[in-house]
């Protein structure tokens, strides 16, 4: 017998929004889903669920991609900045620093939040909602060889 995976659709609480419209509606820090809630309730912690439309915006894990993206956008917006005037001046090592690390903290700081809304976004329209697990499911399948191991004798 050949394994098939579950083709079953998932039925949704919520009709996930076009790419752009989501991508769009997060970096506006508005609900992808519905565009009234607001996404963050604090500075980039993410609302459970929408306050409006009950879409599960808590279950979506941006983690690394925000700060990713952020470091990808700034660092090609002033770099040929900085060697560009580098070139054409060439300053002192210290007024570089004294200018280029205040002016991409900031603007890395700046471009967060509303990057993270945007993966958010996007995440919700690809259907990556993070599932929850039975609480003791997984692990115990997991310590059971390692107790047998240790039980031998040899580990």
């Amino acid at each position: 017998m050949r394994w098939e995976p579950d083709r079953a659709a998932q039925s949704l609480p919520y009709k996930p929004p076009s790419f752009l419209t989501g991508l769009g509606r997060g970096i506006m820090n508005r609900c992808p889903v519905c565009g009234d809630g607001k996404v963050f309730r604090g500075f980039l912690k993410v609302v459970p669920e929408c306050a409006v439309c009950h879409a599960p915006l808590g279950q979506l894990r941006a983690d690394d991609a925000p700060p990713y993206v952020v470091i990808f956008l700034v660092g090609h917006l002033l770099v040929p900045v900085v060697f560009w005037v580098e070139r054409a001046y060439e300053p002192p090592m210290w007024l570089h620093m004294a200018v280029w690390l205040p002016l991409f903290a900031v603007l890395c700081t700046l471009l967060l939040r509303p990057v993270k809304g945007g993966v958010v976004g996007y995440m919700i329209r690809m259907g990556f909602l993070e599932r929850e697990e039975e609480p003791d499911g997984g692990r115990e399948a997991r310590t059971a060889p390692r107790a047998a191991v240790k039980e031998d004798g040899r580990g």
